[in-house]
């Protein structure tokens, strides 16, 4: 009789200890997977999160106000890590493993481009894919590429990266420009020629056909726009 007593006493001791703990698990979960959810509304694509397992030990007490935040050098991208704290007379906080894939489209190159070529939309096929497992800055949409010259060369059925473009030029060194002078009163177009090359909004010299020079900011079209 006193050993079926003992065991019942143990085995109910070992559910007021547990129980604390399941419960910290199942809310720490719930906050954890709120607050990633919350922070990955802006990614571009679906995002599946998966929250690792954390064993909460009989010392972690129960906790009404658990708040979930994201520790220095993390990112909610492929695998990290999320804290969770607990305020109170017996506060903790503990690090919960996550990992966040991301499901969405992608722009690979259909040729090999060279340095300084301009992106076309023919220059580009879609791909899908976990966004997580390709190199930072993947091109998402065409908007992002096209219209933009490469900064360096890349081979066919490369993913193409924004580190990988810059804005292209509006105008080339040595290109014939057209001269568009304006001032008070006055507006004169003229030809010349770019001694260098400038995106659009950027100043460039230019030497006209008289042979003297003058500065302009470059437009798109081969213009270079004078102001007095």
């Amino acid at each position: 009789m006193r050993t079926d007593i003992l065991r019942w006493t143990l085995m109910l001791l070992s559910v007021l200890l547990v129980a604390p703990s399941l419960a910290n698990t199942v809310q720490m979960r719930h906050v954890v997977e709120e607050f990633v959810r919350a922070q990955t509304q802006g990614l571009p694509g679906a995002v599946t999160i998966s929250v690792g397992s954390v064993d909460l030990k009989a010392n972690f007490s129960a906790c009404r106000d658990m708040q979930a935040f994201l520790p220095p050098g993390n990112r909610l991208w492929g695998r990290s890590i999320v804290g969770v704290r607990c305020s109170g007379e017996r506060a903790w906080t503990l690090y919960v493993p996550v990992t966040v894939k991301v499901a969405g489209e992608y722009f690979v190159t259909t040729r090999a481009i060279a340095a300084g070529e301009v992106i076309s939309d023919s220059d580009l096929t879609r791909m899908n894919g976990d966004l997580t497992d390709l190199p930072p800055g993947v091109v998402t949409a065409p908007a992002q590429a096209v219209g933009r010259s490469m900064s360096v060369g890349t081979q066919a059925g490369r993913p193409l990266r924004a580190d990988m473009l810059r804005q292209a030029y509006a105008v080339q060194s040595g290109q014939s420009v057209k001269l568009h002078a304006r001032g008070n009163g006055f507006d004169v177009s003229n030809e010349g020629r770019a001694l260098a090359a400038a995106q659009d909004g950027q100043v460039v010299s230019v030497r006209t056909q008289s042979g003297s020079t003058v500065s302009g900011v470059a437009r798109s079209g081969g213009v270079v726009e004078v102001r007095f």
